[in-house]
């Protein structure tokens, strides 16, 4: 007997690629103005700092996606 397992792993993708581009398929698929708002939520951004001998350095914004 086969060890089941799942389409995605036979696709050659990992889970976290699956549920992305599954996700971007919802998202384009839905009419306005849930499309935008889906979109908004999509968005973030970080901050990107050095530490150094134990102490944080100066928080630098970074951009995501």
């Amino acid at each position: 007997m086969s060890t089941p397992t799942t389409f995605w792993r036979l696709a050659g993708m990992s889970y976290l690629q699956y549920v992305n581009k599954a996700s971007a398929v919802v998202v384009n698929a839905l009419k306005e103005p849930a499309k935008s708002q889906a979109l908004a939520r999509m968005e973030y951004s970080f901050n990107k700092s050095v530490w150094e001998a134990g102490t944080q350095g100066k928080k630098v914004p970074m951009k995501g996606a």
